[in-house]
């Protein structure tokens, strides 16, 4: 049996033969996504140099406000110990 890509797809297969195949189809995805962020910035660093330090500031700066909203909104469980709340 093919799927819509006309990837064979183990109908009998077991679980884990299905579980390996998706794992590799997600590594084969990660991968085709760095590659495309690579080009993405490449491209835009020959147009506007400095693009790619800017971007990483603005992304070091989003990732610092959304943890400090996660930690805000956590709820507080008090039967964890302090350093792990």
């Amino acid at each position: 049996m093919l799927n819509n890509e006309g990837h064979r797809v183990p109908q009998k297969g077991s679980v884990t033969d299905q579980i390996d195949s998706l794992k590799k189809e997600d590594e084969t995805l990660y991968n085709i996504l760095a590659v495309d962020v690579w080009a993405l910035a490449k491209t835009m660093e020959e147009f506007h140099p400095g693009f790619w330090a800017v971007f990483m500031k603005n992304r070091e700066k989003a990732l610092k406000r959304f943890m400090s909203e996660v930690v805000k909104t956590k709820p507080a469980d008090l039967c964890r110990p302090p350093f792990l709340r």
